[in-house]
């Protein structure tokens, strides 16, 4: 074993897992850590990988050699060979000079690895004050039942074929929130199903896919989704009608969880917090 747990434990101030991404705080165990070592050799998905369901070949795999393992401080190099290529440090630490040590590292191994892009990934507490990034939210659908909000919200595939076409020219006004990239595991039906809004016979909202899958400890948890609303036509609820959809859609199915990110500030942000949601800590990525 690599990992020793007394060393990390401490100071995993968040549920980040390098190239896993959020993980339950019951799931956040030594194991999970040393699989992610394990899966570098490979360069395959863990059973449990948020990303497996794309298919495709694993793109981010941890720099196993050049991890930085001290009592009071561990450094988790990754490699993405996706577009122009990111070398990741996450510095899990309670001092401040560890983000300086995780930059000089990713630097170091961007030129090592002809890499354009170098990044520092920090894991933050809930405790943080005035904290940048994306905020780790967890729904337990334990805690309070989810009932079905009601309105213009319903699975693509039960509305009429006249407006189900719309949902190409939705996809592509917002491709940059990934529903592009949904709509084409869509097509060739690669995907679980996908929750839209529509007004005016159109689609101008959609989350999914909806999928119930098990985490490193086997409990079922509701997958993360893509998740927009047409800029025309916020304001108006659809976001919080899909939003609540999707966890009334979790809950019947039988997830026990499901575990957001949101841009700290941003919109989805808010929703989640108005709902609810309890915060498990923040990400923070910054240029090395």
């Amino acid at each position: 074993m690599f990992f020793r747990w007394d060393w990390l434990r401490p100071v995993l101030t968040a549920p980040i897992v390098p190239t896993l991404g959020p993980v339950h705080p019951d799931a956040l165990t030594v194991g999970v850590f040393e699989d992610t070592l394990r899966a570098a050799t490979t360069g395959g998905f863990l059973p449990y990988d948020k990303d497996r369901r794309w298919g495709g070949e694993k793109n981010e795999i941890v720099l196993r050699g050049d991890v930085v393992h001290q009592r009071e401080r561990t450094l988790v190099p990754t490699l993405t060979r996706r577009g122009r290529s990111t070398v990741k440090v996450f510095a899990y630490g309670h001092h401040s000079n560890v983000v300086d040590e995780a930059a000089e590292l990713a630097a170091k191994l961007a030129a090592m690895h002809d890499v354009v892009n170098a990044r520092i990934v920090r894991p933050l507490g809930p405790e943080t004050g005035a904290p940048r990034g994306t905020r780790i939210q967890l729904q337990d659908f334990s805690a309070r039942p989810c009932p079905e909000p009601g309105g213009p919200v319903r699975p693509v595939s039960d509305w009429p074929t006249a407006v189900r076409e719309t949902f190409a020219s939705f996809a592509e006004a917002m491709a940059a929130d990934g529903l592009a990239f949904l709509y084409a595991h869509m097509r060739a039906a690669r995907c679980g199903p996908v929750l839209a809004a529509v007004e005016d016979d159109r689609i101008v909202g959609a989350i999914g896919p909806m999928e119930v899958r098990p985490d490193p400890i086997g409990r079922p948890q509701l997958m993360p989704q893509y998740f927009a609303v047409l800029p025309e036509a916020r304001g108006r609820g659809l976001g919080r009608a899909l939003w609540r959809a999707a966890m009334h859609w979790g809950q019947t199915h039988g997830a026990a969880y499901q575990l957001l990110q949101t841009e700290v500030g941003g919109s989805s942000d808010r929703l989640c917090q108005s709902e609810g949601l309890l915060s498990l800590g923040f990400s923070h990525t910054t240029h090395a």
